[in-house]
């Protein structure tokens, strides 16, 4: 299981990687820091020409250099990459954001306040997008 983490806070990283530590599914967690990075990473450019093809995408929408609205489109919009899970992990509970990657996300969450609510969260993508992509491989 491999999966690409777009997040440009280093302290959320940290913690997700911790968290998914514990799971039982997880084979490797890739972090890119940014919209531009993260599209480099899935098409494979510059230092990521070597990259895995991830089995699902944790995105951010607030990042710098390419906001993580455009990069969900971009993935979505793109015959080679739309097949992959997007779930959008954000801080943001608006409900235009919610609305505006309706379209194209698979999923919306909104990071909890609190760690054992955001353990609980993560853990529920373990229990549900995590398993359901093992079982179509």
């Amino acid at each position: 299981m491999e999966i690409l983490l777009v997040e440009d806070n280093a302290a959320d990283v940290r913690l997700i990687n911790e968290i998914f530590k514990d799971f039982t599914t997880l084979n490797k967690m890739h972090v890119v820091n940014d919209g531009i990075a993260a599209m480099d990473f899935l098409h494979k450019k510059g230092e990521y020409k070597n990259a895995p093809r991830p089995d699902l995408v944790l995105l951010d929408l607030n990042l710098p250099r390419k906001d993580g609205r455009e990069v969900l489109v971009e993935i979505k919009e793109d015959e080679n990459l739309k097949s992959i899970p997007v779930i959008i992990l954000t801080t943001s509970s608006a409900p235009e954001d919610i609305s505006e990657t309706y379209n194209y996300a698979n999923s919306f969450i909104t990071k909890p306040a609190n760690l054992d609510s955001f353990i609980k969260v993560l853990k529920s993508l373990e229990d549900f997008w995590i398993d359901m992509i093992k079982q179509s491989s």
